[in-house]
C-alpha cells in the first residue's frame, strides 16, 4: 500500500525547522511527500533587505522541498501573520481540494498529515489556524470515505522546551513523555537535514537559534497522533 504524506504548514521554512528529519525519512522508505504551505513568509526576517522577500522565500522553499524530495509543493496565497479564524474553512476547503485532485484515481494507498501541534508548536498564531485548518480538512475528507489515516502533530518534548517562554509569543511548555504517541530518530539524515534548514538563507537566524535549541536533539521528532 503507498502512503501519500502532506506535510502542511504556515510558512516556507516551517518544514525545515520542523520535522524535516521525519519527512526525509519518509520519502526514503518510499512514500510520496507533498507540502503545502499557506503564505509566502513575507513578514519574515529580511536581513538582506529584499524587494519582494516573498518570492525570495518561496524559492527557498522550492529548494528545500527538493532536498526533501517532495512530489508537489502548493502555496495557498495568504499573507503572512494575519490567518485567523476567519481563514479557518477556506483553508480547509483548498487543502481538501489538493488532496482530492493529487489521490483522484488512485487506489491501495492511504494519507497522513503531518502537521504542528495545534498549540501552534511555537505559539505562532498562524501555526495554530494552519494546523487546525489541516486536522478540520482531514477529517472532512475521511467522512467524505477518503483513505485518511492519521495526522501526527510535531511537536516539543519536555526535554526540549522545559518551560513556559514568553520572548516573542506565548510558547508552552514542551509535551510530556506520556503525551508523546511517536519518536522517530532521522539522525542518519543530518547532514541532509542541515542543507534542508540551510536552504532557507534569509531566516538564517531562527536557523541556528533552531540547531542550538534542539542541539543534538536536532533529527529526533515527537508527534502526538491523531486518527
Amino acid at each position: 500500500m503507498q502512503k501519500i504524506l502532506f506535510g502542511i504548514f504556515a510558512h516556507p521554512d516551517d518544514e525545515a525547522f520542523g520535522p524535516a528529519g521525519t519527512l526525509l525519512n519518509e520519502v526514503q522508505n518510499g512514500t510520496k511527500l507533498h507540502l503545502i504551505t499557506l503564505t509566502d513568509g513575507d513578514n519574515g526576517q529580511n536581513p538582506d533587505d529584499h524587494a519582494h522577500l516573498g518570492e525570495v522565500r518561496l524559492q527557498e522553499w522550492r529548494t528545500a522541498g527538493e532536498l526533501l524530495g517532495a512530489t508537489s509543493m502548493h502555496h495557498l496565497g495568504y499573507a503572512d501573520g494575519s490567518l485567523s479564524n476567519i481563514d479557518h474553512i477556506k483553508i480547509a476547503n483548498q487543502i481538501s481540494e489538493i488532496v482530492t485532485q493529487t489521490t483522484n484515481n488512485l487506489s491501495d494507498i492511504h494519507v497522513e498529515f503531518i502537521v504542528f501541534d495545534l498549540n501552534g508548536f511555537t505559539g505562532h498564531i498562524d501555526h495554530i489556524v494552519a494546523s487546525r485548518s489541516a486536522c478540520l480538512a482531514f477529517y472532512r475528507l475521511r467522512d467524505d470515505g477518503l483513505p485518511m489515516s492519521r495526522v501526527r502533530l510535531f511537536c516539543w518534548s519536555r526535554e526540549d522546551q522545559p518551560s513556559i517562554d514568553t520572548g516573542f509569543v506565548f510558547m508552552e511548555q514542551g509535551r510530556r513523555k506520556d503525551e508523546i504517541h511517536e519518536t522517530v530518530d532521522a539522525k542518519q539524515y543530518l547532514d541532509t537535514i542541515h542543507q534542508v534548514m540551510q536552504a532557507h538563507h534569509t531566516q538564517r537566524n531562527d536557523c541556528e537559534w533552531t540547531k542550538k535549541k534542539r542541539g543534538n536533539n536536532l533529527g529526533i521528532d515527537y508527534f502526538i497522533n491523531m486518527e
